[in-house]
């Protein structure tokens, strides 16, 4: 699948723009804060209703203005898609599908698959929980919609509870409807670590083998799904808590509190990893996720490359690039300098300045 173009309207600081795509690798550069990953938040929104930078549909709004709108076209499969989406202040977004509109964001995931990858993904390792699980959630509802359904089941019975044993403090009488919540929670729950089992399994298998071959046959890296409980201890483990859930207002286990353990010769480098090793790894892991894209949809997902290259030594650099040469790749950076000394093949070009874009010189569209 390759995105052919993005139109935006009053998104971030752009007034007007359309830009056009190859299907291999495009660079947007220029200096920072011009614009760039404003582009390929864009592409991102298109893909997972969602901003990568965790942002609200007001943010995303150009200042001064009350709506946004951008239309993305997507050919997939020998089949053209054009998503349009409008972003307003205070209601939730509209998105359509070659005209139709859609009843649900979520109707909207599976048509467009993208890979992001930034600098602070390079700390995945080495950062909280949140983040990778965070990464975990993110690609498994890029590729299942039940998986999606059952997260968005999960948060909402989540909130519910521990919203109840909030008010469980100054209304007691209310712990009769405690145990209806635990067993939602708990048979949503299951069904969340299941598949995240399933999920880190086939990662494994693709990181295994890529980490090997970058850290040149010296490392071998293992992923483990570390749950906070099994899926078939859930309810009790809830049950058991529930003292200590009481006194402190807040669920204690379940998915929510989940992580993901990284290890190489039996050393869990998330605490004890060099840097070196906890930055291969994260690009291991970037890359096992493209490849388990590609076996899940048997089709390509798009890569968005935000500043990253700046951030990896020259054969990191190499690997990377290599590695997604039959890849639409959209790639932000500050210089031009590392393609042209490594000779890497660049299909486009666009120089970004003050939310305008340049393609070879030539303004693709100003603002205004």
């Amino acid at each position: 699948m390759i995105i052919q173009s993005i139109e935006l309207n009053n998104f971030r600081n752009y007034e007007n723009l359309h830009i056009s795509f190859d299907e291999g690798t495009n660079i947007l550069f220029g200096d920072n804060a011009q614009g760039k990953t404003n582009i390929l938040e864009a592409a991102y929104l298109s893909g997972t209703t969602k901003s990568h930078k965790g942002s609200k549909d007001k943010e995303m709004i150009r200042f001064g203005t009350n709506e946004a709108h951008l239309r993305t076209m997507v050919l997939k499969n020998g089949k053209q898609y054009q998503i349009d989406m409008h972003l307003k202040h205070n209601r939730s977004k509209g998105i359509a599908v070659n005209k139709i509109p859609m009843k649900k964001a979520s109707e909207l995931f599976g048509i467009l698959n993208i890979v992001f990858f930034s600098p602070e993904d390079l700390n995945i390792i080495k950062n909280g929980p949140s983040e990778r699980r965070h990464f975990l959630d993110a690609e498994l509802c890029q590729l299942d919609k039940i998986y999606l359904s059952d997260l968005s089941n999960y948060n909402k019975i989540l909130n519910q509870r521990n919203k109840l044993l909030k008010d469980m403090v100054y209304r007691p009488e209310l712990s009769d409807t405690l145990p209806v919540w635990d067993m939602q929670l708990a048979d949503t729950g299951k069904k969340i670590i299941r598949r995240r089992e399933q999920f880190v399994k086939e990662l494994n298998e693709i990181v295994h083998e890529i980490h090997y071959r970058i850290s040149g046959g010296r490392e071998e890296l293992f992923l483990s799904y570390e749950p906070s409980v099994s899926a078939d201890l859930l309810e009790q483990e809830l049950e058991r808590v529930k003292p200590r859930d009481l006194k402190q207002c807040q669920t204690s286990v379940g998915p929510h509190r989940d992580d993901l353990l990284f290890s190489i010769a039996g050393v869990d480098i998330r605490k004890f990893g060099s840097q070196g090793q906890q930055r291969t790894s994260a690009l291991s892991l970037k890359l096992s996720e493209i490849e388990l894209v590609r076996k899940s949809i048997h089709d390509t997902p798009v890569l968005l490359l935000d500043d990253v290259l700046s951030e990896l030594d020259s054969n990191r650099q190499n690997y990377l690039l290599n590695s997604i040469c039959d890849t639409q790749t959209i790639i932000t950076c500050t210089g031009l300098d590392e393609f042209i000394r490594n000779r890497f093949e660049i299909n486009k070009v666009f120089e970004v300045i003050s939310g305008q874009v340049f393609e070879k010189g030539q303004v693709i569209e100003r603002q205004g």
